[in-house]
């Protein structure tokens, strides 16, 4: 006996009180079924030598890979990552700026997270550092922040924020929760996308342009009435931005349409629209230099806005200051950050693994996001997720392995020693039309839209919703909402979940065609029966004669699970439906008429029913749990009342309680610690054990009665005289699917229903003499 048993028989509870009951000729070598105990979920739940080998070993997934590493994986790594990297040396310090720090952090970030994600990898597409969407939302919190206490410098903010972010992330990969990203479904993702998208791309268009004065920090519906009442106050800024970014599509547009007209060469147009972001800056670089090669050092003296100086090296390493004021002051962010760091990486990782034929782990994703953040900061960087544009451009150069980062990283580090005097000439406002030509990417096509209208119209409520919230609002308000909205209508669908009562229909497999006499099947037709609902609400054809299973027999399959938000729903219908469609047994019981109760008052006064009640008598219920994973005990509680209300109902007759497709143990055990599963104290008649037979398919189904002994009898065992029986075709009932204990739990539906008709028409001839 358990502890547990044990110490619930010292508090006086009866531990026996729902034990099922072996009948006196019950086969000896039949299967006994046991439930799962307590040791056996401690078993579950404690980790075995092989499982922390192997815990460990998947924290470091390069070493399955690393040797089998040669000079063609070498080649393609190579040329992807140093692609990769002439890209993001220019967007990384222009995201940056949009971080409200200077542009060598984003190289910093860049760095950091090109030489540690290789190694944690479970993608060998994806790029991790500076992103326009979370270096918006840093550049947010660093305005707010610093607004409120001048004496926060933005870089300790970021570098606060990051190395606090990735500790969380990290923690989330260790403990391998990363299924917790499965709550956060595509439509909130492409929603927050597109309205991170037009909010940052809005607030690009000033520096652009050379506007001044104007609050781009800003919601983003006053940040466009803003930037167009002061276009007249456009500099020459414009001249070297809006043309930078004419000529990025132009670019764009012109390889597509060469790559299309010459396949053979659509590789090196591919590169060459890939190098675009270099070509352009390097080109407004040059121009820039021409123009103000006279300002000696002095920023400011330039005809227009450019980047400045750019320190060579690391020149911010070390270990990040962190102070509780600090802390306080960006706890609120923290959950905003670590969404949206979430959110990029494994969406972009998930949709390049399922173009690229492979899967990622998101719980190892997560780790080596938590570690880019965590050990980010000590060299300067803010925090950094997947990027969307760099993914696509490192996939399409032909990457092989996350090794490729290294030499991305390699690229980085150049730039970061040799380069440094060349940014100084970068106009802003190039920069900025860089910006918006990466961002305007993200922006959902109306194709997806109208995809997402035809499969979930309400999901695409969601979406406009969370876009309108980050253009009306902020950007973080949009993740809120978008999330929040599907979560509501996740437990919405839950709660109101209706199930299917279901009946028989007949169909026909073989030469029988539409419209012919049934009567005249060849012998090569196979007919069966098949479960469908009756109500024919799921698009079913409404000239399908689908049968109720039998009179007083009831079949009911559950919608969205059965738990605690739907239990009841699910049951006010069950027990609805079971009062209109069969006649309480004792029809009599009340003498008078002040003794009705007041939910059941009888005929009116004055008048008499003198038509009987021709309805059944309820025999059986059969609960279909194919769609149960597990319950809880509000569920089984409403089980447990809904079956003493329908015994009330039935009364002196037992209602037969069959379950189908109890695939968890832990269901099982539940319903069976409240009485289900087997013959109620109660019943003193004989049940129907349906066993099915494990191993060859001639072996058929055998029925099992209680009480009689067995005859063969096509693919059926029934009760006949010990003196008839034929022992010979007799199964032992220890091939049993399901253990005989429980004979109310079957494996599928048709072996229910037989167990449940056999009973109700042995009860029902039972009833006639």
């Amino acid at each position: 006996m358990s502890f547990t048993r044990k110490l619930a028989k010292a508090v006086g509870i009866d531990v026996d009180e729902n034990k099922e009951r072996l009948p006196a000729d019950f086969p000896e070598d039949a299967y006994i079924e046991t439930v799962a105990g307590t040791e056996e979920f401690i078993r579950e739940i404690l980790p075995t030598g092989g499982g922390i080998k192997r815990y460990f070993l998947s924290l470091f997934p390069f070493l399955t890979w690393i040797h089998h590493y040669n000079f063609v994986w070498l080649a393609g790594d190579i040329i992807a990552g140093v692609t990769v990297g002439f890209v993001v040396v220019p967007q990384g310090m222009a995201y940056a700026l949009l971080a409200k720090l200077s542009p060598e952090f984003g190289l910093y970030t860049s760095f950091v997270g090109f030489i540690l994600y290789w190694a944690f990898a479970t993608s060998k597409d994806i790029t991790i550092g500076t992103v326009a969407v979370m270096s918006t939302i840093v550049g947010n919190i660093v305005v707010r922040i610093t607004e409120e206490d001048p004496d926060i410098s933005a870089e300790e903010i970021a570098r606060s924020l990051a190395l606090i972010s990735g500790a969380i992330l990290l923690f989330i990969g260790f403990t391998r929760l990363g299924f917790i990203v499965e709550f956060i479904p595509l439509v909130a993702i492409t929603s927050f996308m597109t309205g991170a998208a037009i909010s940052i791309a809005a607030g690009q268009v000033p520096a652009m342009m050379g506007i001044k004065n104007v609050n781009t920090r800003g919601a983003t519906y006053k940040v466009i009435i803003d930037t167009l009442k002061a276009l007249p106050t456009t500099k020459i800024d414009a001249a070297m931005g809006l043309s930078a970014l004419v000529m990025l599509y132009a670019i764009r547009i012109f390889c597509s349409i060469m790559g299309k007209r010459f396949p053979n060469q659509r590789k090196a147009w591919f590169f060459v629209s890939t190098l675009r972001m270099v070509f352009v800056i390097l080109l407004y670089t040059m121009i820039s230099w021409l123009v103000n090669r006279h300002v000696k050092g002095d920023a400011k003296k330039a005809m227009f806005s450019i980047l400045g100086h750019v320190p060579s090296g690391f020149q911010h390493a070390g270990a990040p200051k962190m102070r509780t004021k600090t802390l306080k002051a960006i706890a609120s962010d923290i959950p905003t950050t670590v969404i949206v760091l979430i959110i990029e990486h494994i969406a972009i990782s998930k949709s390049f693994g399922r173009i690229n034929n492979y899967r990622i782990d998101p719980s190892q994703e997560l780790v080596a996001v938590g570690f880019t953040n965590l050990l980010g900061p000590f060299l300067g960087g803010y925090p950094a997720t997947g990027s969307f544009s760099r993914t696509a451009i490192k996939a399409k150069a032909g990457v092989r392995t996350p090794l490729a980062g290294v030499f991305t990283a390699v690229i980085v580090l150049l730039a970061l020693y040799a380069l440094t005097s060349v940014f100084f000439y970068i106009p802003k406002s190039s920069l900025s039309g860089l910006i918006i030509h990466a961002v305007l990417d993200l922006i959902t096509p109306p194709k997806t839209v109208y995809q997402f209208w035809k499969t979930s119209p309400l999901e695409v409520i969601i979406f406009f919703a969370g876009v309108f919230a980050s253009v009306f609002s902020t950007i973080e308000n949009g993740i809120y909402v978008t999330v929040a909205l599907s979560a509501a209508v996740l437990l919405w669908n839950i709660a109101r979940s209706h199930g299917k009562f279901l009946g028989q229909v007949q169909v026909v497999e073989g030469s029988l065609k539409p419209g012919s006499d049934p009567s005249h099947l060849s012998s090569d037709d196979l007919t069966r029966k098949v479960f469908a609902p009756l109500d024919h609400r799921d698009g079913i054809n409404p000239a399908a004669d689908i049968q109720e299973p039998y009179p007083g027999v009831f079949i009911y399959r559950f919608a969205g699970g059965f738990n605690y938000i739907n239990s009841d729903l699910h049951f006010a219908s069950l027990s609805h439906e079971a009062h209109l469609r069969t006649r309480q047994t004792e029809t009599n019981k009340y003498e008078k008429k002040g003794d009705r109760p007041w939910n059941n008052p009888g005929p009116r006064r004055g008048q008499q029913s003198d038509e009987p009640d021709t309805r059944p008598l309820l025999r059986a219920i059969i609960l279909d749990f194919s769609t149960v994973n597990f319950v809880d005990a509000t569920s089984i509680q409403a089980l447990v009342d809904v079956r003493n209300q329908l015994a009330r109902h039935a009364t002196p007759e037992v209602v037969e309680w069959h379950f189908t497709n109890v695939t968890d143990r832990w269901t099982k055990r539940a319903l069976v610690a409240n009485g289900f599963g087997f013959a109620g104290q109660d019943d003193e008649q004989g049940v129907n054990i349906t066993l099915s037979i494990a191993g060859a398919a001639d072996k058929g189904t055998h029925t099992v009665h209680e009480k009689g002994d067995l005859e063969s009898r096509g693919d059926e065992i029934r009760p006949l005289d010990k003196s008839n029986s034929v022992g010979s075709d007799a199964v032992s009932a220890s091939s049993a699917l399901y253990g005989a204990n429980w004979p109310f739990f079957h494996p599928d539906l048709q072996t229910a229903t037989k167990s449940a008709i056999e009973s109700a028409r042995k009860k029902n001839s039972a009833a006639s003499f």
